[in-house]
């Protein structure tokens, strides 16, 4: 696996990927406004510039698995925000320990950051497990912070410090 700049050819794996019930049901987007051209608008007006990383995560035949992040990065205070999403098919075959090690290798080693957090949707049990088994530390929750599709829903709030 690699991660690498993101490509217009995985424009139709990440629509794909974003339409899949069991990938967005924990998206805070409407998954069903995602069109290919807002895909394709992603991929291009998104690369790497200002205080954003978007990667594509492959495997060696350079499927697009997923995208990892970091965003909202900011060298003066020495953060970044995690975010990951991958397709069903790389669910399971390692390719999110892959791509998180990478990218906070990327936040640490690279843009010399101090922290790399994260936030998810309290009710997404599946993520916080991988995030708690991976090392990072919780450190609150924000109740009722986001509303989704009308409901307000609450955020867990996790973090990687680089001397962890």
């Amino acid at each position: 696996m690699k991660l690498r700049k993101l490509e217009l050819k995985d424009a139709p794996f990440m629509e794909e990927g974003m339409k899949d019930e069991k990938v967005n049901c924990f998206f805070r987007f409407e998954a069903d406004k995602i069109t290919k051209q807002s895909v394709i608008g992603f991929i291009t007006d998104n690369q790497n510039i200002g205080n954003s990383y978007h990667f594509a995560i492959a495997d060696d035949n350079d499927m697009y698995l997923g995208t990892v992040s970091l965003k909202n990065v900011d060298l003066v205070s020495k953060n970044g925000e995690y975010a990951i999403s991958l397709r069903s098919c790389a669910q399971g075959i390692g390719a999110g320990r892959f791509a998180t090690n990478e990218i906070l290798k990327f936040a640490f080693e690279n843009l010399k950051l101090e922290r790399v957090y994260l936030n998810v949707l309290t009710e997404n049990k599946h993520a916080i497990h991988f995030y708690k088994k991976f090392g990072f530390i919780y450190e609150g929750e924000f109740y009722h912070h986001v509303s989704i599709k009308g409901e307000l829903k609450s955020l867990k709030w996790f973090r990687m410090m680089k001397c962890e």
